[in-house]
């Protein structure tokens, strides 16, 4: 499961039978399945927090301006 920083929230992605699932981390052991969002399948690992910050653009401020991986 990779984490990333979206503008000030957790959220976490995971690669199940060739699709990518996305899901926001309640920071408690919780987690949500983000259905709205569609992350295309051939799209490459690395290449995934460019496309969260494409898609949650709206969301960044100054003190979050961008989509970070957090490393476990």
């Amino acid at each position: 499961m990779l984490k990333f920083d979206v503008f000030g929230k957790t959220m976490l992605v995971e690669r199940k039978q060739n699709c990518w699932l996305l899901f926001v981390d309640s920071g408690r052991g919780m987690r949500t399945r983000v259905f709205d969002v569609v992350i295309p399948p051939e799209l490459a690992q690395a290449d995934l927090a460019v496309y969260l910050d494409d898609i949650f653009h709206e969301h960044s401020s100054e003190r979050h301006p961008n989509v970070t991986s957090i490393d476990k």
